[in-house]
């Protein structure tokens, strides 16, 4: 199905880099570049394709380069310049050129002032600025590198480093929020996971987040577009607060909802449902927001056909890939349970033809019935050859236990 609530997915295409983009427009990101990745000569175009795609959105961008000697910089603004005409051929659509870089010396602290007043000079026609650093500050990174995001007060740092994202107990940290932080900046934490070697990286996140810097992401160079720009992500995005929010769907995240619901049909994962039934699960649905912004997960308690039996069905139960793992299924699904107490409800059920799916409801305490075990009203006009495939998991509830 390819239009709901008439709105034609390709006037509106899913577009998740958009989601991105859209945050940054207009904005300023410090992007930072580890000296190893420079020592060891490491491909540049991942990164310049990605400042080329910040500077066509609008976005301002600095980058702070180690330059080992003098004029390494010209490498990576080469790089930039041959993506922007990349993009540009075959169109009018002129990019600005980049401006040359601001040498930052041997000078580990700025006056806030004078940083930004010499940085807005460069850059208040132009979208971006290389930040050369040589001697003793380039080797302070990432201590540099925040301290300018702090006083700078930019909103985003993007840590280009060649270890990549955190890996702990042999786990990728997609998300680290500010509890996990100082978790892991306990006595002995970050090495009894495996993070000893970056407690120095952490402590600069931690300073930046709690002066205010809204994220940090921190990935390896080849994959940078990917961790910013993707639901994929192959790094890790630290926040202050809890990353995710669940609750129930404003009008205006109805848009984004159905097209992780299409997608999640196209997939095969979901029951095709006719636009004014998508309607109908929208109205009743929660969603699982990634800071404040992105829709990453849908779900809803379905009611009105089971009204005397007081059950409830969860359907449309979809999280985008980059966010398995991180718990977004079980947060919707505890939140329509929560829902269903406070009905009244005494069971909940929900249906699924897919394995994985399967083994979450049965972590998650739900247990596997025979389709009878749930309303008739489930079944009426179902797909036959879809139900043969289809498994039933119920949850009973505190009858009764709630208000209204």
């Amino acid at each position: 199905m390819e239009e709901a609530l008439g709105l034609r997915a390709d006037r509106e295409p899913f577009g998740e880099k958009d989601f991105y983009l859209e945050e940054l427009r207009g904005r300023s990101v410090l992007v930072a570049v580890a000296p190893r990745v420079v020592a060891e000569r490491a491909p540049l175009e991942p990164l310049a394709a990605t400042v080329a795609e910040l500077m066509r959105n609008g976005t301002r961008v600095l980058v702070w380069w180690p330059a080992g000697r003098s004029g390494t910089e010209r490498r990576l603004l080469k790089a930039i310049e041959r993506q922007g005409r990349a993009r540009r051929k075959g169109t009018r659509r002129r990019e600005p050129s980049p401006v040359l870089a601001v040498k930052l010396g041997n000078r580990t602290t700025w006056d806030g002032e004078g940083l930004s007043a010499l940085l807005w000079q460069r850059v208040r026609r132009r979208r971006l600025c290389i930040l050369s650093v040589t001697g003793q500050v380039a080797s302070a990174y990432p201590d540099h590198v925040t301290a300018i995001a702090c006083e700078l007060r930019v909103p985003k740092v993007v840590l280009v480093d060649p270890e990549g994202g955190l890996v702990a107990g042999g786990s990728r940290l997609s998300f680290v929020d500010g509890l996990v932080l100082d978790t892991l900046l306990r006595q002995g934490e970050a090495e009894w996971t495996g993070l000893g070697t970056r407690r120095a990286l952490l402590v600069a996140v931690d300073r930046a987040l709690e002066e205010g810097v809204e994220s940090v992401n921190l990935c390896a160079p080849t994959v940078v577009g990917e961790e910013l720009f993707s639901y994929t992500g192959s790094g890790t995005l630290f926040t202050v607060e809890d990353y995710c929010r669940v609750r129930p769907l404003a009008l205006d995240e109805f848009a984004q909802a159905e097209r992780l619901l299409l997608r999640g049909q196209r997939e095969g994962l979901l029951k095709f449902r006719r636009p004014e039934e998508i309607a109908q699960v929208l109205a009743t649905a929660y969603g699982a927001t990634i800071c404040d912004r992105h829709l990453a997960g849908v779900a809803a308690l379905m009611t009105a056909p089971y009204v005397q039996e007081r059950v409830g069905e969860i359907v449309g139960l979809y999280t985008i890939t980059r966010f398995k793992g991180e718990g977004l299924g079980e947060r919707l699904v505890d939140a329509l349970l929560t829902e269903a107490d406070r009905r009244g409800l005494v069971s909940v059920f929900a249906t699924t033809i897919d394995e994985r799916a399967a083994q979450f409801f049965e972590r998650i305490g739900f247990t596997r019935v025979r389709h009878d075990a749930v309303p008739a009203a489930k079944w009426a006009g179902y797909d036959a050859r879809r139900r043969s495939r289809v498994v039933v998991f119920r949850r009973e509830l505190r009858a009764g236990s709630a208000v209204g």
